[in-house]
């Protein structure tokens, strides 16, 4: 298996490059590439969630160094990401695996028409943080991670602008640390159970990683507006991609 994903492997770089620039984990770019390699959905989840770790370790890391994340906003986001994850992980198992992937289109499709660009929104440059309300939205991250495998920035980065007014670069920030966190404990909980596949998850995140770190480094370069519209586009893709996954595991499991 770790062979035949090695032709994929530029495919982490761009994963990587979307996580440092977007603040997302990458299971956007992994999980339809590992069912594309012949995983079932419960395993190229799981094992996309292991990617999602050495991934956001990278454009962590890098946001850590330049002293550019409030310390106490990341222990709430951080302790939401941890809880919501280590529930959420459990419960994959009680869904099909058409049921997740209609859960992602749902979810894509939702916030696809809610991101809004930065400059219709009264968002203050130095803000007071909302530490529940940062907890609140970790939590949600965990969700994702924990139950479609998926790292939770694109939930994360719209819920931060839209609700707690975060200015949109700090909010990418803390939902790359929020992702590291939720991908890490629903990890064990799928290594634990035997749903991720640990060599393919480290071979896509250690590609990944070097990416995210670069382009973590330029995030600042990139206008408020780029950033929301490079989100809208992604939203609309992964949904319908993830929609149309569904819909065939559906019609096959009933014919």
């Amino acid at each position: 298996m770790l062979w035949s994903l090695l032709p994929y492997l530029p495919l982490g770089l761009l994963a990587g490059l979307l996580s440092g620039l977007l603040g997302i984990g990458g299971g956007l770019v992994f999980a339809p590439l590992l069912l594309l390699a012949g995983l079932d959905p419960h395993q190229a989840l799981a094992t996309s969630t292991l990617a999602i770790v050495p991934t956001t370790l990278g454009g962590t890391w890098t946001h850590l160094r330049s002293r550019t994340l409030p310390g106490w906003g990341c222990l709430a986001i951080g302790l939401g990401a941890g809880l919501g994850a280590g529930l959420f992980s459990q419960l994959g198992f009680g869904l099909q695996g058409w049921h997740l992937l209609a859960l992602q289109a749902l979810m894509y499709g939702v916030l696809a028409f809610t991101i809004r660009p930065q400059s219709s929104l009264a968002v203050v440059a130095t803000p007071t943080l909302n530490l529940p309300g940062l907890a609140s939205v970790g939590w949600v991250a965990g969700l994702a991670t924990g139950l479609l495998g998926l790292g939770g920035g694109l939930v994360m980065v719209p819920l931060m602008v839209q609700v707690l007014r975060v200015p949109i670069h700090l909010a990418i920030r803390f939902s790359t640390l929020a992702v590291l966190v939720s991908a890490a404990v629903a990890s064990s909980t799928f290594l634990l159970d035997g749903r991720g596949v640990l060599p393919v998850g480290l071979a896509l995140g250690a590609t990944a990683a070097i990416a995210a770190r670069w382009s973590a480094s330029r995030l600042d370069r990139v206008s408020d507006v780029q950033l929301v519209w490079m989100l809208r586009a992604l939203t609309l893709l992964l949904a319908a991609d993830s929609g149309r996954r569904a819909l065939l595991l559906l019609v096959g499991s009933s014919s």
